[in-house]
């Protein structure tokens, strides 16, 4: 099988435990290091699939890079190459398919949750088992913008601080939260909370404190594993053949 490209934007936000997940499955993987100053490859032909890592930037910043990435990314919709964004991967999947991306109400930092619509066919193909007994998934968060839902897809996870949590368009999924951490990341990314939070006084209910994220690791971290595995799986049902 072809690797699957995985696209790095900021030296800190790796592919963490999707990189993982995919050995498990035997699964190659090739690590695009935007931020190194590595180009956008100019087809999509050498891979079976795209994962979109997160960042620190906005993709309405004037990079060259981002209209090259959504170039690179319409003509993954266009082959059916399954894409899978995380983030700022999930903001990049928008906006190439004439999505907007747009400041939050709210900055969410730390971990929350997100709700399903129960009845909806697409978010039971996806989130499958899971979701606890109310349809409600343990996400970790670190944003302060958002996605519109692109058109033609559907969404799959929402909550009260940021309605935009998650979409799907065939094979591809786009994400605003992350379920890619490891205590690791987590640990790397406290370590700029002060500035990212800069202003926020007294933090909002949807910003939690470097100590209140260690606390909860140990009991949500293995809820979020559950669900990753269970997105990465259903995404990965869509390389056959790339």
């Amino acid at each position: 099988m072809k690797p699957i490209a995985i696209f790095r934007h900021t030296r800190t936000e790796g592919p963490g435990y999707f990189a993982t997940f995919l050995d498990r499955h035997s699964l190659p993987w090739q690590l695009i290091c935007v931020d190194s100053g590595a180009s956008i490859p100019e087809s999509t032909e050498p891979y079976s699939g795209i994962c979109l890592m997160g960042g620190t930037i906005s993709v309405n910043d004037p990079l060259p890079w981002i209209e090259e990435s959504c170039r690179l990314l319409r003509e993954a919709f266009a082959k059916n190459v399954p894409v899978i964004g995380h983030c700022l991967g999930g903001q990049l999947m928008s906006k190439a398919l004439g999505g907007h991306v747009i400041r939050n109400p709210v900055k969410e930092i730390g971990w929350g949750i997100a709700e399903a619509d129960l009845q909806s066919e697409e978010a039971r193909r996806w989130l499958g088992d899971a979701l606890d007994e109310s349809g409600k998934a343990t996400v970790f968060q670190w944003h302060g913008e958002t996605f519109s839902i692109p058109a033609g897809a559907k969404r799959l996870l929402g909550n009260g601080y940021c309605a935009n949590q998650m979409f799907a368009l065939g094979p591809h999924l786009g994400m605003q939260c992350h379920v890619e951490m490891t205590p690791e990341m987590i640990a790397t990314w406290n370590a700029n909370w002060a500035e990212e939070t800069r202003g926020l006084e007294p933090l909002p209910p949807s910003v939690q404190t470097p100590e209140q994220m260690q606390a909860e690791t140990g009991d949500r971290l293995p809820a979020m594993r559950r669900l990753a595995d269970q997105l990465y799986s259903a995404w990965i049902g869509g390389l056959a053949g790339n």
